[in-house]
């Protein structure tokens, strides 16, 4: 049986050159609109909910060598519930909000949030549902970029949605040189792509493992990709297996002792050799002492590290920019809790049994 979490999930190399030919058709507008607002000092906020706050989360470390440099990550969970703790009547906000569907309460919410509690506020919304009610939102202040109509994942995980508006973030923060990015798209699209065809059958098989438990580990940018690979993996095998994030270094204060025999441990490695100097030694430490099912070692090039039972090289070349190298980590735990929800015997498009979790969130009043 084919389901759409499976297409969904090998779709993405494709859709995001799709993306990148919207976003770069509309460049004289969407340049227009960002000028406008950051030459008047604007504070660029990224927000979202779930795997679309996680995208912020990544992106405020990976934007620092762009336009949107001192970009801040804030869920629209928080906007919503304290928006007073973050804006104030001298705020100046660009919201920048990602939403696969546009139709969740908190979306909507964070939005009047900040324009009733900042002093002056524009929109970016990134959206995958042209019938969202995000995407009917118009306004002078407001531009609503929407990406491919592929991108609106029908499974109830989010994964081609998920990156695609993350590399969409990405390309719009470097819009001035919006056709030079092609390059770095098609790299990563094809990159992606031998990987996910070279890895699949592996990752299928370490899915099988007998684990309970799981721990990816990020620094940097990575720690944001490792926050949304824990949520897929959790997500799709409807809670059974338990995951957890961290940074490499944070990860040995107290969070490691989450690890025991039932563990399966996932390294989100950096392409820089300074960064990777602590995540060796964090590596070798766990190795030596052994408490775990298995380890995926994931990184974009070929480097000397501890034994792992399954090693997956992206090949994405030296210097590729962090804001597009980070979505290349992501297949792994999509393909991991993809075959994982099998394994359990549960539906990947629909994982959760009882509707504890469901596509859409429901059942939030607004009292705004």
């Amino acid at each position: 049986m084919e389901f759409n979490t499976h297409k969904e999930i090998l779709q993405q190399p494709q859709v995001w050159r799709k993306a990148y030919e919207s976003i770069r058709s509309r460049k004289d507008e969407i340049k227009g609109f960002v000028d406008k607002y950051l030459n008047d000092g604007y504070q660029v906020v990224l927000t979202g909910a779930g795997s679309s706050a996680y995208i912020g989360d990544a992106l405020e470390c990976a934007l620092s060598a762009t336009r949107f440099r001192g970009a801040r990550s804030i869920a629209t969970t928080d906007i919503l519930s304290c928006p007073g703790i973050y804006f104030n009547a001298a705020s100046k906000v660009l919201l920048i909000s990602f939403a696969r569907s546009g139709d969740s309460p908190e979306s909507i919410g964070a939005v009047k949030a900040v324009e009733q509690t900042a002093g002056k506020a524009a929109h970016i919304f990134i959206t995958c549902n042209a019938d969202g009610l995000l995407a009917k939102t118009k306004g002078d202040n407001i531009l609503c970029v929407l990406l491919p109509p592929e991108t609106n994942d029908l499974s109830l995980a989010m994964t081609s949605s998920c990156t695609t508006m993350l590399l969409a973030c990405s390309m719009i923060s470097r819009i001035d040189e919006i056709e030079s990015q092609k390059e770095y798209i098609d790299t990563l699209s094809a990159c992606v792509e031998k990987s996910i065809a070279r890895y699949e059958k592996d990752l299928e098989a370490i899915a099988s493992k007998d684990f309970k438990r799981a721990v990816f580990l990020g620094s940097g940018t990575l720690k944001g990709i490792s926050e949304e690979s824990r949520l897929k993996l959790q997500e799709l095998t409807d809670g059974t297996v338990m995951c957890a994030f961290d940074s490499f270094l944070g990860f040995r204060h107290g969070p490691k002792a989450v690890i025991n025999k039932d563990t399966l441990i996932v390294y989100l490695v950096s392409p820089n050799p300074d960064v990777r100097r602590y995540e060796m030694d964090l590596m070798k430490t766990i190795r030596k002492q052994g408490r775990y099912v298995a380890t995926v070692t994931i990184c974009q090039q070929p480097v000397e590290c501890p034994e792992t039972e399954l090693m997956i090289e992206t090949m994405l070349p030296a210097g590729f920019p962090d804001i597009y190298g980070c979505v290349s980590y992501l297949f792994v735990a999509q393909l991991l809790g993809y075959y994982k929800s099998i394994f359990f015997g549960l539906s990947p498009d629909s994982p959760s049994k009882d509707g504890n979790i469901s596509r859409v969130v429901e059942g939030v009043t607004l009292y705004i």
